[in-house]
């Protein structure tokens, strides 16, 4: 006996039903399964409402991560096909997430496992890789293509121009980063692609190879950003060690009173910005005087002043 609600075994039974035809459809080389047949299938071929539950119970798969199209022209009967997807990815990713294995799909180029998640047909052009999504900014996608063609980037980027040899482009918590030696420096910078404007390229294969033998680090205070910048923290001896914990071992320490005294060379001071307002006031920015500008100009900002 049911406890309550009603009986789901039949539209389990209907849905799973729909699944057969649709597979059976696809592993014989069939075009589709006709909606007059979906809807004889579940005993609805005289219902008056029977194509509009149809329609919902397909609706009902498409969410749990099933690809169902209507393959019928406009005007013509619909004929619905079923395409094998990989949709673990779907019940297991945030949407977030899923956007983000996807863009990393079309900067690898890879056709066949954009067809195993399911990429939509309007975001993934000939070439695959020529577009990344509709909802990255354009910067992105001509990033990506200098990227894969080598060729040298012009831009600006905190308001100077750059012209910048690229090496690759990661993505890292919803933000992509550039790698690459600006012209005439062997240094390998990283560049956010959201700060970027002006953004152009130049013919394919001008861009010098980049000599990187160096693995590349996960933690953002390392990554060359940024012009280099001793930043001096001040923290009660209590919290010294939260300090070393979030930013990692300093350049310099020494002790004042009852403070540590910790330099660290900067290359990234958003990341290092965003972490000293973690730490919030275990620790005191004792200099350069620019940088405390710049931190206390942002906070102002961020406050609505």
């Amino acid at each position: 006996m049911t406890k309550g609600g009603r009986d789901q075994r039949a539209p389990m039974e209907r849905i799973i039903g729909f699944m057969a035809l649709l597979h059976d459809a696809r592993t014989r080389g069939r075009a589709g399964v006709p909606a007059t047949e979906l809807l004889a299938s579940a005993g609805w071929e005289d219902a008056g409402d029977g194509i509009t539950a149809l329609n919902r119970d397909l609706k009902a798969l498409r969410t749990l991560g099933w690809r169902i199209e209507n393959v019928s022209a406009k005007g013509l009967p619909a004929v619905f096909r079923m395409t094998s997807v990989d949709n673990r990815l779907k019940l297991r990713l945030t949407p977030g997430q899923q956007a983000a294995l996807r863009r990393a799909v079309l900067l690898a180029d890879r056709a066949d496992l954009a067809d195993q998640l399911d990429l939509p047909e309007d975001a993934a052009p000939a070439p695959l890789a020529a577009s990344v999504t509709a909802d990255d900014a354009p910067e992105l996608t001509a990033v990506v293509a200098a990227v894969r063609s080598k060729a040298r980037l012009h831009f600006r980027y905190s308001g100077t121009p750059r012209v910048v040899h690229p090496a690759s482009l990661r993505t890292q918590q919803g933000r992509w980063y550039l790698r690459g030696n600006e012209d005439g420096s062997t240094v390998v910078k990283r560049f956010v692609v959201s700060r970027m404007s002006e953004v152009a390229a130049d013919a394919p294969g001008t861009a010098a190879p980049v000599a990187d033998t160096e693995p590349e680090s996960l933690h953002p205070l390392a990554w060359e950003v940024d012009s280099p910048v001793e930043v001096t923290l001040r923290a009660p001896q209590q919290y010294a060690a939260d300090v070393r914990r979030w930013l990692g071992a300093p350049v310099e320490e020494s002790e004042e009173g009852a403070d540590a005294l910790l330099v660290y060379r900067v290359t990234h001071r958003a990341a290092m910005r965003a972490r000293i307002y973690q730490l919030g006031t275990r620790v005191r920015v004792e200099g350069p005087e620019g940088f405390r500008d710049e931190l206390l100009a942002e906070l102002a900002t961020m406050a609505g002043e």
